[in-house]
């Protein structure tokens, strides 16, 4: 085992009916609150509801920042910060899905920041300073409740950056609140989370075994309560242990111990999502068995833990390493159809006309030429076109 520095400084109240903790909570902070949200589902579900008769009861005074886009823009967090800095305002509170959270996380750290916002996206990792940030978490996805990161895109430039800016003080994850999200969306959050899962499952640390166990656990929860949770959109325990998935899965813990892999399919994701606008889910589960397939003919020394994989997490037997890997990585391409995503980019009308650029990107921004295996521009390219 390699060392490691826990430190997760997030309250969470799961579980139904957990929002009654949420005047108290935001108590602790101040009256002056900055609502962050999407694109308005949570006024059709009625949580929009919910949240302002508690925030109105408490004299809290509330400043709307509402439309922040799937793949939080920029724009979306000037916008944010700017209102913090005109309100005076003392707490974020987001309530919505992972962009959501993350949004609100480059807004609760541009509140205190001083010069240009893209620039501080750029060196995020170096920013320590942000103003008290809860959320009301309504997807199973990104763990964004449960840690520091965000990503955020800047559509004039083709970039979708990844950094660390501030964990929430507070989450409120009631599984309730994911019951009326869409089959697409449950099922591409659910490739979120796997992702999150292998992209430090795959590494070239093998004994780091209470990781390994929290790891192959949550993959196949999720193979367990993703199809129960699509056929039955209202089923409390499916719901449940896909949100204490997700929060589990990015917190790092399943990581712990183990060498740092450079998550290759999430740099390569990032660049598809920068140039063409996709759900962040989809261009993962399209990307990642596609990457398996590479890097196993690449550098068959990765044979034997691809065979764990195949035995631990998808119930295969057999003696010979190298078939096991194989199919390991045919059921889990066939598991993301099962569940009705697609997994070719033709299907969301992309072809390779910027592969080159997004791939040099890759390679400028991420550490793939420290990945798992690593990887190369021409290499990036090649993954791309497989995923056709």
């Amino acid at each position: 085992m390699v060392n490691f520095r826990h430190a997760i400084p997030t309250e969470v109240f799961f579980g139904e009916g957990q929002v009654k903790n949420l005047a108290d909570v935001l108590n602790r902070y101040g009256k002056k609150v900055l609502l962050v949200y999407g694109g308005g589902s949570i006024k059709k579900t009625g949580l929009y509801d919910t949240v302002m008769e508690i925030l109105n009861a408490n004299g809290f005074v509330v400043t709307e920042c509402a439309g922040v886009e799937p793949n939080p823009r920029i724009e979306s967090v000037e916008r944010g910060a700017k209102l913090c800095r005109d309100h005076s305002i003392d707490v974020i509170l987001a309530v919505g899905g992972g962009s959501t959270v993350d949004c609100a996380k480059a807004i609760a750290t541009g509140a205190l920041y001083d010069g240009d916002y893209w620039e501080m996206v750029e060196t995020a990792n170096k920013i320590r300073k942000a103003l008290p940030l809860v959320d009301i978490i309504t997807l199973s996805a990104t763990g964004s409740e449960f840690d520091a990161n965000a990503v955020i895109s800047n559509m004039t430039t083709n970039e979708k950056l990844g950094g660390v800016f501030c964990y929430p003080t507070v989450s409120i994850c009631d599984p309730t609140y994911t019951f009326s999200v869409s089959a697409y969306q449950t099922a591409a959050g659910s490739a979120d989370i796997m992702s999150h899962i292998m992209e430090n499952y795959f590494s070239r640390t093998d004994d780091s075994d209470l990781s390994e166990g929290i790891a192959e656990s949550i993959l196949k929860s999720v193979i367990h309560n993703l199809p129960i949770a699509l056929k039955e959109p209202d089923n409390y325990s499916a719901r449940a242990n896909l949100l204490w998935d997700s929060s589990i899965a990015c917190s790092g813990i399943p990581g712990y111990g183990k060498q740092a892999t450079g998550w290759p399919c999430h740099a390569m994701e990032h660049e598809l999502s920068a140039y063409y606008d996709i759900t962040h889910g989809v261009g993962l589960a399209i990307l990642t068995p596609r990457w398996m397939r590479y890097i196993l003919a690449k550098d068959p020394s990765v044979t034997a833990r691809f065979a764990k994989f195949a035995r631990n997490v998808w119930g295969l037997e057999g003696s010979d390493d190298a078939q096991l890997a194989r199919l390991g990585i045919d059921k889990l391409e066939s598991f993301f159809k099962e569940v009705g995503i697609p997994m070719t980019l033709t299907e969301l009308n992309i072809n390779e006309e910027n592969f080159r650029k997004m791939a040099e990107h890759a390679d400028k921004v991420s550490s793939l030429r420290n990945a798992y295996v690593p990887l190369m521009v021409e290499d990036i390219i090649e993954i791309y076109k497989a995923c056709l």
